[in-house]
């Protein structure tokens, strides 16, 4: 495993910030992670990098103790942590040259020109960090995150203060950096985390809610769904209304539309879906659409951190 989290425990006065959770992230995952403000996030990135001592439990980064083994942990380990401390009297070249000496990188100099053009600096460059725009501040921060080529990435927001475009930008450079790396990233921007993730892991209080793919957990039935149904002519509304496990069906018809249109809503979709088209087949009617309206991330993730 490249990240292992066992029983993790971090306890603030009275307050337990992370609440006896585990998980596991194997190469080439990229990961979400999210959960309101104060849910635990950024505490639980900080134990695997080694920023933080954990009160209980177990934190491996490929399959080495972080407690036991900081620095060759970190070694292997590139971070951009929420705050992104940079230091704005440096040049962009010049902090990366000395983060690169930290980290003893081979051949500095061409690894630096290499994740300035990877990170989009080329333009600010030559600039000092201070003088950077906020987005751009971000680029260095991931810019050094990924100076040492590690084989772990853990990213803190790393959208945070990004435009669209730019947004766009580094989510290509995370989505790359996954085909060979770990990536377990946080964010608060949920299409950005649907659009990057294959599997989201969501905390709430201190506790893991879900941990799942998006897929499954836009389909999970934690609560009715709707299919959604055309017919082009000939359907009798009554057949509709005698459909099994329906809780609700709406006929829905546009000026604009041919045939007829239910809205159906019901807590078993794919039985739905089987009654719909077993009545096509039996009445010769014919279906021009049908579809069941996914759960999104947004409403999953209210759904489980609401309360």
């Amino acid at each position: 495993m490249s990240i292992e989290v066992r029983s993790l425990t971090k306890i603030y006065g009275e307050q337990k910030a992370v609440n006896d959770i585990s998980f596991t992230i194997n190469k080439g995952e990229i990961v979400g992670f999210l959960g309101p403000n104060g849910a635990g996030k950024s505490t639980t990135m900080k134990i695997i990098t080694g920023y933080l001592l954990q009160d209980a439990g177990q934190a491996k980064v490929c399959d080495i103790d972080v407690q036991l083994h900081p620095i060759e942990t970190k070694r292997k380990i590139g971070y951009l942590p929420e705050a992104n401390p940079l230091y704005f009297d440096m040049y962009v070249k010049e902090y990366l040259n000395f983060v690169s000496g930290v980290h003893k990188v081979a051949g500095a100099k061409q690894r630096i020109e290499e994740v300035i053009a990877l990170t989009g600096l080329q333009v600010e460059q030559k600039k000092k960090i201070g003088q950077l725009s906020k987005g751009y501040k971000q680029r260095v921060g991931l810019a050094a995150a990924l100076i040492h080529d590690p084989e772990v990435l853990i990213l803190d927001e790393p959208t945070s203060g990004l435009d669209p475009n730019q947004i766009i930008e580094i989510r290509n450079v995370i989505r790359q950096q996954g085909q060979n790396k770990t990536v377990l990233f946080s964010s608060h921007i949920l299409q950005e985390v649907q659009a990057i993730c294959d599997r989201v892991i969501i905390i709430n209080k201190g506790s893991i809610v879900a941990d799942d793919t998006v897929t499954n957990l836009q389909k999970g039935n934690r609560d009715s769904r709707t299919v959604t149904v055309q017919f082009e002519t000939g359907v009798q509304p009554a057949l509709i209304k005698n459909l099994a496990q329906a809780i609700a069906i709406e006929q829905i018809q546009s000026s604009n539309e041919l045939g007829l249109r239910f809205s159906i809503r019901s807590t078993n979709p794919d039985s739905i879906r089987k009654q719909l088209l077993e009545l096509a087949l039996q009445h010769n009617l014919n279906i021009v659409s049908l579809q069941t309206e996914e759960h999104s991330l947004e409403e999953v993730f209210r759904s489980l951190t609401v309360n």
